[in-house]
């Protein structure tokens, strides 16, 4: 006999068969909603994410960007447009301004008429604190020049100024240019030029120090295959960088943005899950008197366990079709109203979330659907003539274990993030845990509290109802605490945790910082401040030091591969003291410094880029003095915080007599904006960083999330319903078994409405209690672990879920049992039969 007959004809033909007798439609739905929910939670967030990277790339000035020590090669070019990508060059140097009224050092851009291909270069406008945007860079001749130059130089709008053998016309003032970075080193005022007029000015020697710079823009499809093509061609002195590389702060946001989509997507995985086994339970129970006449008639166990995968595997690949098909109409009708509320278009996604789909059908299958259908195959012989009750097996607990693996295996492979899904993955496991110990002592105690209500019937009869039955009444719990549990925590995660992210950066964080303050003039500073009412940062100390040994070796940049690390070493650091730990840091691991000793505290990602461990000494080179300090702390740092934050920080000891300026950040507000200007004309000397347009553009990426995070959720409630009504129906069979065998006793209907109705209602209630007891906790450690900001302990989930457990447990059974105490209880006994 081929393997066509014996093993997989069979399974088609019992597809066919449960299929025609509506055993399968309750699974079906079960993996077709697993599969929607996650390719439509997939389909959008990818989309959404895609904008979120676009909208980061208006921060570098494009979607990639090459930067080199020397002239990029015309094929470089040539090969983008071949691709159909935009480019952008410009050139940047540092050289001597001078004008009639002074001289002084600036950073000179020479840009093309397409700068910035993402993103909006603003020009100050007298009463606007953001701006008017430039088109078409710097006009022949033109010049535009950063805010600090009008102090500096004492120039504006109008005035010429000098570099190298021409001279130009100031044309505008710089509020916002967004490609440059945050940098605390060497930071010069900007003036920027054609790209064209660069020639003139003789400043292109051949010792001169340009960076030459290409950013690029087009299709994501495009830009990979360019990037592609590039990497291999890299020279030395060549980078490719992409959006919010150059910027921690931004790119921190982007990963608190990915990390609450793919939380919602993680947890419709977990309720598609327990829809699924719901129903595979159903399933398994209803065909053990078939499996057992088809051992009599002669079926082996081999055969009967090819036949049932036949089975299922093809019912779950038919299911992911229809699911993924559901999935891509449902986030194209929603596309149109994303795309309003975020005020930005969504690029199309690509396939790999229908890959979700179809992958999380078969590992949901392979973990919730066989370990229930995996002693099906053993049915005994003899069951046709004896029912017996199920027996615990060990070999069931081992293949759950298993379930859970492949549920944390389709976790990983959704988020690419193992420490959220082992978290998410860990909270299923001990809350399912939780659920069913705490659920079974409960029930078990509920009979001695029936033998106390001598006086209330109804209640004791309710009662003994579930002791009698503590496996079904335990199973209902379990099921209703889960969808509870997950419906609570995706509330949880619409208000609280999205409220908690959005107080990370409240409305008056610091938008100035403040650099190059002298010593003699901090105090000076600092009341003038003050005295226009800000609420200022205490001024930091701001220390140049390079490293230049690593336990007491040389540092040398060829001995590290990556080139954050070889950029790093070979730069110059900031380095200050503080008296205490700052607000906006965290201590990981070791102590904080002693102010007497010669210490440091490292930055966790400074130290992990330059495998630096806690007790390594390193030396600074500080103004041609060397300090040596003991590495005794490492510190997360939170640079959305917009605070004044250090890579080093080093005890004050070890800095002692060490040339300083100093640094502080505030909030400036739209009507003292004029405030900049009075500081530099005052103070010449200071530089003024405006990081508003950065402040607003993370505000943005955190609104984009949020709203994003709300359309999602409706998409996983939809799952939500669906595993709430697995559950009631997964027990509908022993409900009707129970039901028939009372009216035949003598019960009445409404004797038999009201038990039911107090036993739904306690179910439900102690379902609530848990569901709020484990959602809370799970919304505490996703607010500490991963998301990494403080929550409070809410009160209304308490009150949500016994009301929810109640409303649901009763409504649910009420549509469960519908009719059944209408029914004739012989026409009950054979359909529980």
């Amino acid at each position: 006999m081929s393997l066509w007959n014996r093993y997989l004809a069979p399974g088609f033909r019992a597809l066919r068969r449960d299929w025609r007798s509506g055993e399968l439609v309750l699974l079906a739905i079960s993996l077709l909603i697993a599969a929607a929910a996650i390719s439509s939670v997939g389909f959008l967030s990818d989309r959404v994410s895609k904008a979120l990277d676009r909208s980061s790339a208006q921060m570098l000035g494009g979607d990639l960007a090459l930067s080199s020590d020397e002239p990029v090669d015309e094929s470089i070019l040539n090969r983008a447009a071949e691709l159909g990508l935009e480019s952008s060059s410009y050139r940047v140097l540092s050289s001597m301004a001078s004008t009639d009224t002074g001289m002084g050092l600036v950073s000179l851009k020479a840009v093309d008429p397409s700068y910035p291909l993402r993103g909006e270069l603003l020009l100050r406008q007298e009463g606007s604190r953001q701006g008017t945007r430039a088109v078409g860079g710097p006009g022949p001749g033109k010049v535009w020049i950063d805010p600090q130059l009008t102090g500096l130089l004492g120039i504006d709008v109008g005035d010429l100024i000098s570099l190298g053998e021409s001279s130009f016309a100031v044309d505008a003032v710089i509020s916002y240019e967004p490609d440059r970075g945050v940098q605390f080193i060497n930071v010069a005022p900007r003036v920027m030029m054609r790209l064209d007029d660069l020639p003139a000015t003789g400043l292109l020697g051949p010792a001169s120090r340009v960076r030459d710079v290409v950013k690029f823009a087009g299709p994501e499809a495009q830009l990979q295959a360019f990037e592609s093509w590039l990497e291999p061609r890299l020279e030395p002195g060549q980078r490719l960088s992409h959006p919010g590389e150059a910027r921690p702060e931004i790119q921190r946001s982007l990963n608190r943005a990915y990390q609450f989509l793919t939380l919602v997507a993680l947890l419709t995985v977990v309720i598609s899950a327990v829809a699924v086994a719901l129903a595979s339970r159903r399933f398994s129970r209803r065909h053990r008197d078939s499996v057992a006449v088809m051992r009599c008639i002669g079926a082996g166990k081999r055969q009967l366990a090819v036949m049932f995968v036949t089975e299922l595997v093809v019912l779950a690949i038919l299911a992911a079709s229809v699911g993924v098909v559901l999935a891509y109409g449902i986030q194209a009708g929603v596309t149109g109203l994303v795309s309003s509320l975020l005020d930005v278009g969504l690029p199309q996604p690509s396939w790999t979330p229908a890959l979700h789909g179809y992958v999380a059908s078969l590992l949901i299958l392979v973990g919730f659907v066989l370990p229930p259908l995996s002693s099906l195959y053993r049915v005994p012989p003899m069951r046709v003539l004896r029912q017996s009750r199920d027996e615990w097996e060990p070999r069931k607990w081992v293949a759950y274990g298993a379930g859970m693996v492949s549920f944390y295996l389709l976790a990983w492979g959704i988020s690419a993030d193992a420490r959220m899904s082992a978290w998410v993955t860990g909270g299923f496991a001990g809350g399912l845990l939780v659920f069913y110990g705490v659920a079974y002592v409960v029930i078990r105690g509920l009979g001695a509290v029936a033998s106390t209500l001598h006086h209330a019937s109804l209640f004791r009869f309710a009662l003994r109802g579930m002791v009698r039955r503590p496996g079904l009444a335990t199973t209902q719990v379990c099921a209703l605490g889960v969808g509870l549990t997950v419906m609570l925590l995706l509330t949880l995660t619409r208000i609280d945790l999205l409220d908690g992210w959005r107080g990370t950066l409240p409305d008056d964080a610091p938008n100035t910082f403040l650099i190059n303050i002298q010593p003699e003039q901090r105090e000076a500073v600092t009341d003038t401040l003050v005295d226009a009412g800000l609420r200022i940062q205490e001024p930091a100390p701001m220390i140049r030091g390079r490293l230049v040994q690593i336990n007491d070796q040389p540092v040398d940049a060829a001995r590290y591969e990556d080139e954050r690390a070889q950029r790093m070493v070979e730069r110059e650091f900031n380095l200050s003291h503080m008296p205490a730990l700052p607000s906006s840091n965290t201590l990981v691991s070791g102590r904080w410094l002693d102010p007497s000793a010669n210490e440091v505290s490292l930055e966790t990602g400074l130290a992990k880029t330059l495998q630096i461990g806690l007790g390594d000494s390193l030396t600074f080179d500080v103004a041609g003095q060397l300090v040596r300090v003991v590495v005794t702390s490492l510190r997360e740092v939170k640079w959305d915080s917009f605070d004044v934050n250090f890579f080093a920080l080093i005890s004050p000891a070890a800095l002692s007599g060490a040339p300083a300026t100093y640094i502080t950040s505030f909030y400036m507000p739209p009507q003292l904006a004029h405030l900049n200007r009075q500081l530099l004309g005052e103070f010449p000397n200071l530089t003024v960083v405006d990081v508003g347009a950065i402040l607003g553009h993370v505000r943005r990426i955190i609104e984009q999330a949020i709203v994003a995070v709300q359309i999602l959720f409706l998409f996983t409630l939809a799952a939500g319903i669906q595993v709430l009504a697995a559950a009631f129906a997964a027990t509908r069979d022993e409900r009707i078994h129970e039901v028939a065998v009372l009216r035949v006793l003598g019960a009445a209907a409404r004797r038999l409405r009201l038990t039911q109705f107090i036993e739904l209602v306690s179910l439900g209630a102690l379902s609530g209690v848990l569901a709020a007891f484990v959602s809370i906790v799970l919304a505490q450690v996703l607010a500490d672990r991963v998301f990494e900001f403080s929550l409070g302990w809410p009160w209304w989930p308490w009150f949500a879920g016994i009301g929810g457990g109640v409303l649901i447990s009763w409504l649910g059974g009420r549509l469960a049992l519908r009719g059944v105490l209408q029914t004739p209880a012989q026409r009950l006994l054979r359909e529980a039969a």
